[in-house]
């Protein structure tokens, strides 16, 4: 059965479900708000948080960097907004403090080659590939070359750049992420099926799934259907500004995911018939032959 370890877990079938608390940018550049998200996901028991880092000047198309936008901040440019959510190397070095204490693993989706070099003084134990870069091949090569595992999301993308991608990353270390993009994304839409499709596709590779509906019952189903690792966007307020908040899940639901998760884990079983001890006794009261 294919396994990755991620830091001290391994991710598999066979394993525990790998569940990821994404904060991304739902901490809209406060670092209060981000210690709330990440003592939220330790009290669900989640196994790791992650985060987004943008270099917004490479980022951004140049065209954008002066469109004027509001903002909880005020009316600023698009890219002074970027620059606004995004964490510098102290903040981030108070986040790895914050998680090293918390006993929670944590590591970031990169958008651009030089946010992976930036990551790499955080020796992070995997980095994730957003559903947004599963095309750009110079970025995947970079965080391949680091030599730590990787999770890629397969959303807004066709079968044939799937493939591309997985061909150029290799299925050493790899996790797949089934996913679609839309944020919330409606039931109908979710096609949890392609999570079989990917295992039978790459029978060497672990396959997860990465939620972007409204609720859990879905999520939960695609632990049913064998995802080996579940993310979820994490929010402490839906209602709170930014784009990714409305698709996420507050910290009392958060812990519901995480408990319902390891409850189907349990249930599940290995699909052998047998009669339990706690049967014997109605077995033996109800039956007449």
């Amino acid at each position: 059965m294919p396994v990755v370890r991620i830091g001290d877990r391994q991710v598999g079938t066979g394993c525990p479900v790998f569940v990821i608390a994404e904060i991304g940018i739902n901490h809209n550049g406060s670092l209060e708000t981000a210690r709330k998200l990440i003592d939220g996901a330790v009290e669900a028991g989640c196994d790791a948080v992650k985060f987004q880092k943008r270099t917004p000047e490479v980022c951004v198309p140049r065209d954008q960097w002066e469109i004027e936008r509001d903002t909880p901040w005020g009316r600023m440019t698009y890219i002074d907004y970027r620059y606004r959510v995004e964490f510098d190397a102290e903040q981030y070095r108070e986040i790895d403090a914050y998680c090293r204490e918390r006993g929670i693993q944590w590591f970031a989706s990169c958008w651009d080659e030089p946010s992976v070099e930036f990551m790499e003084q955080f020796d992070p134990p995997c980095y994730k590939v957003s559903s947004a870069s599963l095309t750009d091949l110079p970025l995947l090569e970079v965080t391949r070359r680091t030599g730590r595992p990787v999770i890629l999301s397969t959303g807004m993308s066709t079968l044939e750049e799937v493939q591309n991608s997985v061909k150029l990353l290799g299925t050493d270390n790899l996790v797949l992420a089934h996913t679609n993009s839309s944020y919330p994304c409606p039931v109908e839409e979710l096609n949890l099926r392609m999570i079989a499709t990917l295992k039978e596709m790459y029978p060497e590779v672990p396959v997860g799934y990465s939620g972007h509906e409204v609720g859990l019952a879905t999520t939960w189903a695609a632990v049913a259907l064998g995802a080996v690792l579940i993310e979820r966007h994490v929010t402490l307020d839906r209602a709170m500004w930014g784009s990714d908040q409305a698709a996420s899940v507050e910290m009392p639901g958060l812990k519901r995911l995480v408990s319902n998760i390891r409850d189907i884990e349990q249930a599940m079983g290995d699909g052998i018939k047998r009669v339990y001890e706690g049967e014997q006794v109605a077995r033996k009261k109800l039956r007449r032959v």
